[in-house]
């Protein structure tokens, strides 16, 4: 990862580095088949695109319903067990997936997988905003990105080798490296809930529920648009492997290498662009992030060879070291120390909004109007997002909503 990232987290608490290599052992496991789930479920049971991408949106739903209740009980009864619970029946998702024959169990485990999924990365994120001082937030956060794709750049690859052969082999890989994270935190993490922060006074009642942070504005704004971008990024994440195996013949080991791609381009220059980055508004750098995020999808849509596909990944890659650390930390240093875990709930939602919304749509789309058309949709989505971005940093009028992060 560099002598710079290295040296940069040498001051950051232990608790810390447990969370780093816990994730990138879960990473290794978990990125060896969800490149390719698509894939297998529509081979599996014999369906078209459109016939199985609502199996989404099934997770989005439990996703958004589940990531409203944790943020409250993350706020109040703690991160780590949360946590805990995430990965351990993330992991056993999996398993009971490589088991699965029908539409309904496939719609079942999706929505326990919605459920659980999201839990841990908002108690995860709650807890990093607890160890690490705002001053130091955006470059921790972008040390776990730097985690996150290590993981990413091993398990495709190698899970396209061996999904390529035996998919339940590949599962039991991604349980096993979640289950063992789970396992890990359990063991040796301490509980972080800042308490004596903001521990009612006598008279007082704790703030409960979302209704300040959904009466944030500057947060609901940045949030209503982040979800455009994100939905923008699902459709790649989700329909770019069926793509390129049903309309150009490449298949699972060749794709594997192309998350890999993404996933060692953030290991070698994501903190270096973080270091750029940081020192502008952060809703001028999404506002970038997203606006190349857009081209990435729109040169999909052109693309006819192997060498065009890898140079999308690298374009969408640039957009995306730009975006995901800019808008964790702008999450977080907006939300008040008793108010984290719903903050980092709402701005998980994103995500699961986005991915109900995106890869229902691509498929649709591909059905109906051709192959083409989501990488066509998702560029002019991500034009849009990245000109609301803009519009919202001319807007913005106070310090704290401008600068730099």
């Amino acid at each position: 990862m560099g002598l710079s990232a290295l040296k940069l987290g040498r001051g950051y608490p232990r608790q810390f580095w447990l969370l780093f290599w816990g994730y990138l052992i879960s990473t290794v496991g978990s990125s060896m088949i969800w490149p390719f789930l698509t894939i297998y479920v529509s081979e599996r049971l014999d369906l078209p695109l459109s016939s199985i991408t609502w199996l989404m949106t099934v997770n989005a739903v439990a996703g958004l319903v589940f990531s409203f209740i944790s943020g409250s009980v993350i706020d109040r009864a703690g991160r780590k067990w949360v946590m805990v619970i995430s990965l351990v029946v993330s992991g056993l998702v999996y398993f009971f997936m490589s088991r699965a024959g029908t539409l309904a169990q496939f719609a079942l485990l999706q929505a326990v997988a919605g459920a659980f999924n999201p839990l841990y990365r908002v108690a995860a994120d709650a807890m990093m905003a607890d160890l690490i001082p705002a001053e130091h937030r955006v470059d921790a956060y972008s040390l776990m990105r730097l985690s996150n794709n290590v993981g990413v750049a091993i398990g495709p690859a190698l899970g396209g080798f061996i999904a390529s052969t035996s998919y339940a082999l590949a599962f039991y890989f991604a349980m096993s490296g979640l289950i063992f994270f789970g396992l890990l935190v359990a063991a040796f993490a301490r509980e972080t809930l800042p308490q004596n922060e903001f521990l009612a006074q006598p008279g007082e009642n704790r703030r409960v529920g979302y209704g300040q942070a959904l009466r944030d504005r500057p947060f609901m704004l940045f949030i209503a648009n982040f979800t455009l971008t994100q939905v923008a990024s699902t459709i790649l994440w989700v329909l770019f492997s069926v793509y390129l195996k049903n309309n150009f013949g490449i298949l699972e080991n060749a794709y594997g290498w192309l998350p890999t791609t993404n996933a060692v381009l953030v290991l070698l220059f994501q903190m270096w662009i973080t270091g750029r980055v940081k020192r502008f508004a952060p809703l001028k750098s999404l506002s970038v992030g997203t606006f190349i995020y857009g081209l990435a999808l729109g040169s999909i849509a052109l693309g006819q060879s192997y060498p065009a596909f890898w140079a999308s990944m690298v374009l969408f890659t640039v957009g995306e070291m730009i975006l995901m650390p800019t808008s964790t930390t702008y999450t977080a240093n907006l939300a008040p120390a008793d108010q984290r875990g719903r903050y980092m709930s709402i701005y998980s939602l994103t995500w699961g909004v986005a991915s109900g919304i995106g890869p229902l749509l691509g498929g649709i789309a591909t059905d109906t109007l051709g192959p083409r058309s989501p990488w066509v949709g998702g560029m002019i989505i991500g034009l849009l997002s990245a000109g609301a971005f803009l519009l919202l940093s001319r807007q913005s009028s106070t310090k704290k909503e401008q600068m730099p992060i």
